[in-house]
């Protein structure tokens, strides 16, 4: 219990302190983990399964939920190229790098290690580049990498695995297993999404839905195990599915309910994941006091080579392909092809994190020079997650990367101004009923969605006139906001004092703050126009 609540306060002022700081939270929850690791007292162990089957399902299912399954769809040839082509190059280039530098290194170990350091974990990449402005075509990009690449990953380990157990490795026979593994994942992740949307429709309960949408990682990713194929791949196809369907198949108080369960979800299970990186630092090295260091260092160097070294030869490659091969659908191959800027952003948004620590611990303890592989892999993730989550933010500050806030803020106001269209359309059809009230509720409703569609409009002529780099500052749009935020302040403070003068329960106390917290959410927050 101690070590859970420790563990609680590091995340929590970590995230603090890197929110004040601009510092990445996964460099200082890392960084906590190692000091603490020194400290008198028990730590935190890795356990291979208690990641594999308890953290790595539900931080997938809930990257899922919030991924656009319609973006993924348009970018579908780099996806698939990162998440699937990079990810098996990186597996044989660092296998046969061992095997034929390492003395006692197989090949099939050597490819099992490459499959454990071959997935950036997009976790601290996201963080760090939402804030520092990364463009929603990347975040795309590395969103949809870092969901599909573990399925590639951990089927591939599984495979060498297998391989390195029976003493023969066949690469034909290892692209079959493969193959199956993953088409089965698809079809497990398809069938269940399927089957849960038509129950999840039927439910008007947002505790029992939220219960629901907690359970299915777990579910899908145990049903897809027990029969032998991709259960990551399986969880994420599933959670894929299921958010895009989410606006037919979710009442809106289920939505409101859910999300921030899922946001807390990810928040304690990240934070604690790389406390626990941090703490592994002793341990990794104690283990390790039977090797030279020439051994040590040459082993490491080998690994960390081929990973940060075939990134970018691959991005560049993709880049370079025939140009009928960058067009996706609807898109054109002037658009579509990357730009060296966006490139090397998405050479440093490669981090590893925890998968592919519990990935290369999921190796027989009878593997021969297993410590040493272990360090291996304990190198990259430091040197990526650390190295590169530094200097993310100043990268892509110097990149100057264009179409980031103006045509994010441009494509909302759009969508706003189209939804209220048709919401004044329908209010045209109500006009029609025959229902008395209703008509006589038209000319209000009428007045307040006219002016807020005059609002929109006039937004999107200020961003329409705007410089893509710049997003412009409308201090009557500003003015606005800050007033309904004062005078929703009034009324949570008339609230509180009717509440302790006797006058409102608490029950109904909370029941109207609920109403006046809903309000303020909707308001937009001072960057997002």
């Amino acid at each position: 219990m101690a070590l859970v609540l420790g563990g609680l306060v590091v995340v929590m002022v970590a995230n603090a302190v890197a929110h004040r700081s601009g510092l990445p939270a996964s460099v200082l929850l890392v960084v906590a983990g190692i000091g603490y690791s020194y400290l008198p007292g028990p730590n935190l162990q890795l356990d291979p399964e208690v990641v594999l089957y308890l953290v790595i399902p539900p931080l997938l299912y809930a990257a899922a939920l919030e991924s656009s399954l319609t973006a993924l769809k348009r970018n579908l040839r780099t996806v698939l190229g990162l998440s699937v082509g990079l990810v098996l190059a990186t597996a044989l280039l660092v296998g046969y790098s061992l095997d034929l530098l390492v003395a006692g290194v197989a090949l099939s170990v050597g490819i099992a290690v490459g499959a454990a350091v071959a997935p950036p974990d997009p976790v601290a990449a996201l963080s760090i580049g939402r804030r520092a402005g990364l463009p929603p075509r990347l975040i795309t990009l590395v969103e949809g990498e870092g969901l599909l690449n573990d399925a590639t990953a951990l089927t591939i380990l599984k495979v060498a695995v297998l391989a390195s157990l029976g003493g023969h490795f066949s690469l034909g026979h290892a692209v079959g297993e493969f193959a199956l593994m993953a088409v089965g994942g698809l079809a497990i992740g398809l069938a269940s999404a399927w089957l849960l949307a038509q129950v999840r429709r039927r439910i008007t309960d947002p505790l029992i839905d939220t219960a629901m949408s907690l359970g299915t990682p777990f579910a899908v990713f145990l049903i897809a195990e027990e029969i032998h194929v991709s259960g990551v791949l399986a969880v994420v196809v599933c959670g894929l599915w299921l958010g895009h369907r989410s606006p037919s198949m979710q009442t809106s108080r289920s939505r409101l309910q859910s999300r921030p369960v899922w946001h807390f979800v990810e928040y304690l299970l990240e934070g604690y994941v790389f406390v626990l990186i941090g703490q592994m630092l002793p341990s990794t090295l104690r283990a390790l006091k039977d090797y030279e260091l020439s051994t040590i260092a040459g082993a490491a160097g080998v690994t960390l080579a081929a990973v940060l070294l075939l990134r970018p030869i691959w991005l560049y490659v993709m880049a370079h392909l025939p140009s009928r091969m960058h067009v996706r659908l609807g898109g054109d191959a002037k658009r579509d092809a990357l730009s060296l800027r966006e490139l090397t952003a998405l050479t440093w948004s490669g981090t590893r994190g925890v998968i592919t620590l519990a990935a290369v611990f999921t190796l027989p303890k009878g593997v021969e020079n297993r410590p040493l592989l272990i360090f291996c892999a304990y190198i990259v993730v430091m040197v990526t997650l650390v190295g590169q989550g530094l200097t993310f933010a100043p990268l892509l500050r110097a990149l100057k990367i264009p179409g980031t806030d103006v045509s994010q803020a441009r494509s909302r106001n759009e969508a706003r101004a189209a939804a209220m269209e048709a919401a004044v359309r329908r209010l045209d059809e109500l006009e029609e009923s025959e229902d008395d009230a209703v008509r006589a509720s038209v000319p209000g409703a009428r007045r307040l969605a006219e002016a807020r569609l005059k609002r929109y409009r006039d937004r999107l002529d200020v961003l329409n006139a705007a410089e893509d780099e710049a997003l412009p500052v409308n201090e009557e749009y500003r003015a606005a906001q800050q007033a309904r935020r004062e005078m929703i302040t009034a009324q949570r403070e008339e609230l509180l004092a009717r509440r302790d003068e006797g006058l409102l329960s608490d029950h109904d106390l909370r029941i109207l703050e609920r109403e006046l917290d809903h309000e303020e959410s909707i308001l937009p927050s001072p960057t997002k126009h």
